[in-house]
């Protein structure tokens, strides 16, 4: 008698970077998935019981760019629910220097562009402003950070129209077994997707994540989106890698700088000791220094 032994073979996956903006793009702005983004804001800004958001409109979905146009894209992703309030979702992975002024004037902008002709400020309704950055942005040490407009005596939020919610995934350091919320599994997903092979039994059961791994796998993109996805992640490279080699430039030039400012000192020190030995045209050959900076020491 035969024994037969079944093996189960284990689908390997390639998934694309969340972080990048294509990629980022493309997982949570498809209009036939609004459930993905609708799922990620409400785990980032905890809605809960009436503020649940449960259907919204993606203002500017997801359509892949061709390279050549990518300067003029906009590539982060905004949405209003039924109410009218926009929330506009940001992902970015350079430190610029400049992200938290780009915030108040993507969200001010949002708000203005609400008003009509008749300035009925009644209209206006309240933007919520979310950064994704992958570098460090503040002080504390937590992954999240919600930032309001308050009352400086009372601390009451009586100006409510504008709210921002940074993440900072270089802060965020929970391993697959410590994920205990909604929202831990979507930075987790957009930090680490990527480093994945297969989907993690994790999020076997939630439909909003199998549906984010079903549209990061490189498999289901058609070629014109890889082709931006590769230009898009290469160019980033290129970005960190002039970044660095400049900051490596600058050291070599600060330290080339230091030792000759060492050097010049080291030679006026001589100098002043040799003043009642030598003079002055000795010393200047001795020292390298020029005769007027020598009679200048007198």
């Amino acid at each position: 008698m035969t024994t037969q032994i079944l093996t189960k073979k284990v689908k390997i996956m390639q998934f694309v970077d969340p972080k990048n903006d294509l990629a980022f793009k493309k997982i949570f702005a498809d209009e036939t998935k609004k459930e993905i983004l609708i799922s990620l804001l409400n785990a980032i800004l905890d809605f809960k019981g009436e503020d649940i958001i449960v259907d919204l409109n993606i203002i500017n979905p997801y359509q892949a760019p061709k390279i050549p146009e990518l300067k003029e894209t906009i590539l982060d992703i905004r949405a209003k629910d039924k109410s009218g309030t926009e929330f506009i979702v940001e992902m970015q992975k350079k430190d610029l220097g400049d992200f938290a002024k780009r915030s108040l004037y993507y969200t001010s902008k949002a708000y203005v562009s609400q008003l009509n002709r008749k300035g009925d400020y009644s209209k206006l309704n309240k933007v919520y402003f979310i950064g994704i950055v992958d570098f460090t942005m503040f002080e504390s040490d937590d992954y999240i950070s919600r930032h309001l407009i308050l009352n400086k005596q009372t601390l009451k939020q009586d100006l409510k129209d504008f709210e921002f919610t940074f993440i900072e995934l270089d802060k965020f350091d929970k391993d697959l077994k410590d994920l205990g919320t909604v929202l831990d599994k979507w930075i987790y997903f957009i930090k680490n997707a990527t480093n994945l092979d297969m989907i993690p039994k994790e999020y076997e059961s939630i439909e909003e994540f199998k549906e984010a791994f079903t549209i990061a796998t490189q498999y289901n993109w058609n070629k014109k989106e890889l082709e931006v996805y590769d230009y898009m992640r290469i160019k980033a490279w290129d970005e960190i890698n002039a970044l660095k080699t400049a900051e490596r430039k600058g050291e070599a030039r600060g330290m080339e700088k230091g030792m000759e400012k060492g050097m010049e000192k080291e030679k006026i020190s001589i100098a002043k000791n040799l003043l009642d030995v030598l003079d002055d045209a000795t010393i200047s050959i001795k020292t390298g220094l020029d005769i007027q900076t020598i009679a200048d020491m007198k």
